[in-house]
């Protein structure tokens, strides 16, 4: 982070999602799974085609893009099964459980989730994080004048901000009727996470920001066996981004109204494309 922030204050301005916030989880998941740091560009490009999606024909025209991704990781757990290195991925291809190996298949899908959810997520919570502390100065002073707070101010910009929006798709096993509403067998059923975020019946003033609010059971990381696998991480690389962004540019502001800041499409994710800023 200091290393962004150096090259950034040397320009004077910023889009800190492309100056910051996108290359602070891209690099860590990078460096954790072993993806060559020539190739990390590409797999963004590809993983944010995936997820940017809100139709059938783009689901259709990412088509492309899923099998580059595949075909990629493919290329990339031979090239570790032939030369394994300190990295995740060649502990997984190595990993034993109860005798069994990963097949090829279950690690080409699982590195591909890792490495959409190793990032994506992460690069809205700091983006619309930060957005959010912006927009509500009295908070981001109270976060600047006591850094005591940063744990439960991750925990409430990523309910306040819900960076994903929805859960993944449920199929239905049975009839089953949920407040009055009968969902037949088959149908799919979709949790909206961030109406769940600001649901009054279990947090206090919920359209507020409070950077101090406790507790705080959001949604944001999941719940259950659905739980994310990279929540504490998730959780450090914000704390620490924002940390640093908050410290370091103390005159941090905006460089065009909120009202104009482009957002990402898609069913899943939620958070700001850009985010241009003066210090």
């Amino acid at each position: 982070t200091n290393e962004l922030l150096d090259a950034i204050q040397k320009k004077g301005s910023a889009d800190l999602v492309a100056d910051y916030a996108l290359p602070v989880p891209v690099t860590i998941i990078s460096e954790l799974l072993g993806v060559p740091e020539r190739d990390r560009s590409r797999f963004h490009r590809w993983s944010s085609r995936l997820i940017s999606s809100t139709t059938v024909l783009q689901t259709a025209l990412s088509i492309p893009a899923l099998r580059s991704f595949m075909a990629y990781i493919r290329e990339l757990i031979e090239l570790r099964r032939a030369s394994p290195e300190d990295d995740l991925l060649s502990a997984m291809i190595q990993a034993e459980e109860a005798g069994d190996r990963l097949s090829h298949e279950e690690l080409v899908s699982m590195i591909i989730a890792m490495l959409v959810a190793g990032h994506e997520t992460t690069v809205n919570l700091i983006a619309s994080g930060t957005l959010a502390l912006l927009e509500h100065p009295d908070q981001m002073e109270r976060l600047r004048q006591d850094p005591g707070l940063m744990g439960t101010a991750v925990e409430e910009l990523a309910r306040f901000t819900s960076p994903a929006e929805n859960s993944t798709v449920r199929i239905a096993a049975e009839d089953f009727t949920l407040a009055g509403v009968t969902v037949p067998r088959g149908d799919v059923v979709i949790g909206v996470i961030a109406s769940a975020n600001r649901d009054e019946r279990h947090f206090t003033n919920p359209d507020a920001l409070d950077l101090g609010r406790d507790p705080n059971r959001h949604l944001s990381f999941g719940m259950g066996i659905h739980y994310c696998l990279g929540a504490p991480l998730a959780r450090l690389e914000s704390a620490v981004a924002i940390r640093n962004v908050l410290e370091r540019l103390p005159r941090l502001r905006l460089a065009r109204s909120v009202e104009s800041l482009p957002w990402r499409t898609g069913f899943l994710m939620r958070g700001v494309k850009e985010l241009p800023v003066t210090f």
